[in-house]
């Protein structure tokens, strides 16, 4: 089968190629397993930390991709729930230990045995993968598939930073950054939480007007602050200062919420700048997003139906994923990038 392979950590810029094109067996799902054919997969930054080095290390040579939609082909002994020629969702949780305190309570993106699809095992940047009949989720049927794929982590992992940042209606929110996560952020608050304002801080233009277009209340730069204090802030950047800078626009007792698996090095220097009297006294608190549960997945997936969520998405054949992924890295975003891959 065709798929796009990382073999080697490097930098990602314009006119690199990190990701080969290769022919690699067909897997064979395993017990409780399926065999999916994969349509489309979705492009998100967590790939480019992947390749450059900022995750826990991948298992090279490693097929990318995380937001997988296709269609169940085989399934594996003991797997049954599933029935060959649905389609299916395939996310970054691939599987856990299922014996830990935090899998026994739903919070399995916390286990210490936590297996990422793309990064762990093959993901979607490929014509076939295989995933755990568990990490399978139903997709609604009125999303297109390239529609889906972003909701599967941009989402899924927007929806769980939503949660821990406890916004309340008619409460102020910040989003800082504005690719594919944040813009479903934005979508979503506007259905669940109507009172309240979307405040969003971005360094492109672009990206502020796109803002404006989906309803946020006011746009500007990273470094500008909002017309009000805000309960919560939301930062899906891959950077520092946003941190900082979104730290300020905190009212007292709000809530900082990092949605990154890490953070570049090149602007941790701003941390130098962190006053604890201005910017985190008067209980001003921080909290990170780690993975996503199962249940994240699926609670959201039922919620993008129910709004209806429909993402904005640039799609590209699986042979174009260096140029989505370089287009994404030099913030040339609007929605989600994905790969259609049959």
């Amino acid at each position: 089968m065709r798929a796009m392979t990382l073999e080697a950590l490097g930098p990602v810029s314009q006119g690199s190629a990190p990701l080969r094109l290769a022919s690699i067996p067909v897997p064979t799902p395993g017990n409780g397993e399926l065999l999916v054919r994969v349509v489309t997969s979705g492009v998100c930054h967590t790939e480019l930390d992947e390749i450059e080095g900022r995750t826990p290390p991948p298992s090279l040579p490693v097929v990318l991709g995380h937001q997988v939609v296709g269609v169940v082909e085989e399934r594996g002994p003991g797997a049954h729930r599933v029935q060959v020629g649905d389609r299916v969702g395939v996310a970054w949780i691939f599987d856990a230990c299922g014996r830990c305190h935090y899998c026994q309570t739903g919070n399995e993106n916390l286990c210490q045995e936590f297996r990422a699809t793309g990064r762990d095992v093959n993901g979607g940047y490929a014509e076939y993968l295989t995933v755990p009949e568990s990490s399978a989720f139903e997709i609604p049927s009125l999303f297109s598939d390239a529609e889906a794929a972003p909701l599967l982590c941009a989402g899924a992992i927007g929806y769980r930073s939503f949660n821990l940042s406890n916004i309340r209606n008619g409460q102020p929110l910040g989003l800082t950054g504005f690719g594919a996560s944040g813009h479903l952020v934005l979508k979503m608050v506007r259905h669940t939480c109507p009172d309240s304002e979307v405040f969003v801080f971005a360094r492109s233009e672009s990206e502020r007007d796109f803002a404006q277009e989906l309803g946020a209340s006011w746009s500007g730069d990273t470094h500008e602050r909002a017309p009000r204090p805000l309960a919560a802030v939301i930062d899906t950047t891959p950077v520092w200062k946003p941190v900082v800078e979104g730290l300020r626009n905190l009212a007292p007792g709000g809530r900082l919420v990092i949605n990154a698996i890490r953070k570049e090095d090149h602007d941790k220097e701003v941390l130098q700048s962190l006053d604890y009297a201005q910017d985190l006294w008067m209980e001003r608190e921080i909290k990170s997003v780690a993975n996503v549960a199962r249940r994240d997945v699926a609670e959201f997936l039922a919620l993008a139906a129910e709004i209806p969520l429909r993402p904005e998405v640039q799609e590209y054949a699986l042979e174009e994923a260096n140029l989505a992924l370089q287009e994404l890295k030099s913030q040339k975003i609007r929605g989600a990038k994905v790969l259609r891959v049959s």
